[in-house]
């Protein structure tokens, strides 16, 4: 156990969250109705993490119009999917965010999801009294890998880096603790491969959230 780790910084899609479905629905229904080329849910799960433009121009060739008319169009269905219970907790989510806040740890958000996505999420699964501060993809310049969320993040909380941990499913989050300095932990349950974040260097990888507690 790191008994050093005082603050822990979180992902959402694929960590907190089980949103696979309704964003690889969503993609593919932004792909249809733009008329773009047909992938798969495997194909658009793979980009999540990435900014939203991103997740399209990552898998379709395409202008910059079309990423950001991409981007408006999966805004707006999105919204239309996003019914009640879309979203819901991974097992032991709930309960461990709880632990570590009873043990006295600063618990907070980095996501590649709009800031009030996220708010609307931490709200509608209960989770405002466990979560100190949440930063979104609109809330930086730079997204994951890039260190900068979890810089600002830092900052604004009077923290350390070396008394961090950074959880998350994909290699973006992985990469963006470490090019922070922060420690990292990777879940095999989220949209990641287990080889995915071993080559990316995690410091520890987790198969069940519940498993966070044993190393901080």
């Amino acid at each position: 156990m790191n008994k050093s780790i005082k603050t822990v910084i979180l992902d959402f899609d694929g960590t907190l969250g089980d949103s696979y479905n309704i964003i690889t629905k969503t993609m593919m229904q932004t792909i249809a109705e733009l008329k773009l080329e047909y992938r798969t849910p495997e194909e658009c799960a793979k980009t999540i993490g990435l900014p939203l433009e991103e997740c399209f121009t990552s898998i379709i060739p395409m202008t910059d119009e079309m990423g950001k008319k991409c981007t408006e169009t999966y805004r707006r269905i999105f919204n239309e999917n996003n019914i009640p219970g879309a979203v819901t907790p991974f097992p032991g989510v709930i309960e461990t965010l709880k632990k570590l806040h009873e043990k006295g740890h600063t618990i907070t958000i980095a996501s590649s999801r709009s800031h009030n996505s996220l708010e609307n999420f931490v709200k509608e699964l209960e989770l405002e009294e466990y979560i100190t501060y949440v930063l979104g993809a609109d809330d930086t310049k730079k997204a994951k890998p890039d260190p900068e969320p979890v810089i600002k993040t830092l900052s604004h909380l009077g923290e350390d880096s070396t008394k961090t941990i950074v959880v998350g499913d994909t290699k973006f989050d992985i990469l963006m603790g470490k090019n922070a300095g922060t420690y990292t932990c990777g879940v095999t349950y989220g949209n990641g491969s287990r080889k995915e974040l071993m080559d990316a260097g995690a410091d520890y990888i987790i198969d069940n959230f519940r498993e966070l507690t044993e190393y901080i």
